[in-house]
């Protein structure tokens, strides 16, 4: 495989205005980061991934994540297109849990459970670009998030910060960490929402796009797409991607397509290991994925419908797919699940490594 080159360099290209963030003013613009032809694109409202171009196996440029055209198109987002979520990412039974004793309830954006840090959480504010390099072996930028005791119902005070750093010529990592500055212990689980489709954003569906998830478990869910609290073998399931599958070839067993939680196989102490590839055969890119969290959600844009996008291309069911590493869904409520809680002056870090290569 020939290896696609990834190197990073950062300029802001636009100011959009400004917008109230709890108690302060900051100005929401695009960045790019950019060199040769590799480019990336975020905006610091929801610090988002707003476009991923390279060329693919013909040299051709083509943009692989799905996202808008406006920043007001991402103010107005209910997808999630390229943000970072949290405080808690993914699904939170009943939008509440108890901690030492204590019951909090939190702000509801899903019926009465809680989604993504609730309706004004962490990819509906706006992030601070705190630091940015564009020289050097190791170019990099860092957006950064004060989130406050009780935003969405959530107990403690917390500052965070999301890090994009060039490792090697086809290596980009994302490093979300948390340090609680408060006096009460409080549930982090950060994620990154890109919505990937590696033949490109206006190419139609990902159907036809082949996967590898290194998880020989998964989290069955009920009706609400809530855990159940078990843990079973992927073994003799439509949920098996141990080897590589066509993502379609499985979709007759699951008509509205994937939307689950796989337990990653090697957790011990936190290592990064490999959580799944992802291949087009179209395009000719493949796109590896590590991590150190336990949990991989595989979403293939099901309930997407007819979203207007970047250029004017509509984006349909399954037009993308997700892979956000993670701590299991609704793990504040289920003791058996990996747990992720800061207690008071500790530390929360979540770790993404990128491996791209065209074939």
């Amino acid at each position: 495989m020939a290896k696609v080159t990834v190197l990073l360099c950062f300029c802001i290209l636009a100011v959009f205005g400004s917008v109230n963030a709890h108690t302060e003013k900051k100005k929401v613009g695009i960045y790019e980061l950019k060199r040769g032809d590799m480019s990336l694109k975020f905006t610091n409202w929801g610090a988002t991934l707003v476009s991923f171009v390279l060329p693919d196996k013909n040299g051709k440029l083509i943009d692989i994540v799905l996202g808008y055209d406006t920043i007001k198109q991402y103010k107005n987002d209910t997808t999630y297109f390229g943000a970072i979520v949290g405080r808690v990412a993914n699904r939170i039974k009943g939008a509440q849990f108890k901690l030492h004793g204590h019951t909090f309830k939190l702000v509801p954006n899903e019926g009465k459970n809680m989604l993504h840090g609730g309706p004004k959480g962490y990819a509906d504010v706006v992030w601070e670009v705190t630091k940015y390099q564009n020289k050097g072996h190791k170019p990099h930028i860092v957006f950064s998030y004060h989130s406050f005791d009780g935003e969405e119902g959530f107990p403690g005070e917390i500052l965070v910060t999301v890090r994009y750093t060039l490792l090697a010529e086809n290596q980009v990592t994302v490093v979300m960490k948390a340090k609680n500055i408060g006096n009460k212990a409080t549930p982090v689980n950060i994620a990154n929402h890109a919505y990937w489709n590696l033949g490109g954003h206006n190419s139609g569906d990902i159907l036809s796009e082949k996967i590898q998830i290194f998880a020989s478990n998964y989290t069955p869910v009920d009706s609400d797409l809530i855990p159940t609290g078990k843990i079973e073998a992927v073994k003799g399931t439509p949920f098996d991607f141990l080897k590589p599958r066509v993502i379609g070839s499985r979709t007759r067993q699951l008509p509205k397509g994937y939307d689950i939680n796989y337990a990653l196989d090697g957790v011990h102490g936190g290592k990064i290991r490999k959580a799944a590839v992802l291949q087009d055969e179209r395009s000719g890119i493949e796109m590896e994925l590590s991590t150190n969290a336990p949990g991989l959600q595989f979403y293939t844009g099901n309930m997407i419908k007819d979203v207007k996008g970047k250029d004017g291309f509509v984006y349909k069911a399954h037009a993308a797919l997700c892979l956000e590493t993670q701590w299991y869904p609704d793990y504040v409520n289920q003791p058996d699940f990996p747990q992720s809680i800061v207690e008071p002056r500790k530390n929360y870090k979540h770790v993404m490594l990128y491996k791209f290569s065209t074939h």
